[in-house]
């Protein structure tokens, strides 16, 4: 439920498929509640990355197409097998790493596409980090936190990108893997191995990169089911 500000008016609201809220308080297989982020709201924790942050707090115009597609993103990313079968653990963290990985695969799809393209994943990923911000706001975080936290969730995403980026560009599969050993089991005191997840996110690109650019341009993108 949104809440009324100072003069008792209530915020104008838009649904971004699943919020980060939701998917925190549940197991990542389990049915998730809908949450609702405040359009317009500023978050200056990360401002240096206008790749993550260019458009955060704008009016989006393509509302109904990120909607889609945003939904489509978040579904696959709670899909039970990642953490069922490929070693990702079903915790907040966890969650939030499936999260990244999904969003970065379809912004590395969105590369090299028009505008429109382009400009509906830079919206994607303000949604993200908008659901992000007020999720941790909604469990009760001290707004002077908030900016210290988006800021280093912002930074771990961003470095993320750019670690995945370095093996998927060779088609280095052990290097993904261990990349994701290294993001997603950080104090792990023995091997994991994350080579199957490694496989599915190579198989992902591969999946959007089959899409046509109207597919894209239209919020319809999907990501396939692991094997």
């Amino acid at each position: 439920m949104a809440h009324a500000d100072r003069r008792g008016a209530v915020p104008k609201v838009a649904t971004f498929g699943i919020a980060i809220r939701a998917c925190f308080g549940k197991p990542a297989f389990e049915i998730m509640q809908q949450g609702r982020t405040p359009l317009g709201a500023q978050n200056e924790a990360f401002p240096e990355k206008t790749m993550i942050f260019g458009l955060f707090g704008k009016k989006n115009n393509n509302q109904v197409i990120v909607d889609r597609q945003y939904q489509a993103l978040t579904s696959a990313a709670r899909m039970p097998e990642f953490y069922e079968r490929l070693n990702v653990p079903d915790t907040v963290m966890g969650r939030f790493e499936m999260l990244s990985a999904v969003m970065i695969l379809f912004f590395r799809r969105t590369r090299t596409s028009g505008t429109s393209g382009q400009e509906i994943a830079q919206e994607i990923v303000d949604a993200f980090f908008q659901d992000i911000d007020y999720s941790i706001r909604e469990l009760g975080i001290g707004d002077n936190t908030v900016p210290k936290r988006m800021k280093k969730l912002a930074g771990m995403f961003y470095g993320r990108l750019e670690a995945y980026a370095k093996a998927m560009d060779t088609r280095d599969a052990e290097g993904l893997a261990a990349a994701l050993v290294r993001n997603i089991h950080p104090k792990a005191n023995e091997p994991v191995d994350m080579r199957g997840l490694a496989d599915w996110m190579f198989v992902a690109e591969d999946h959007l990169l089959s899409q046509s650019e109207d597919v894209i341009a239209t919020g319809s993108a999907t990501l396939p089911k692991v094997a």
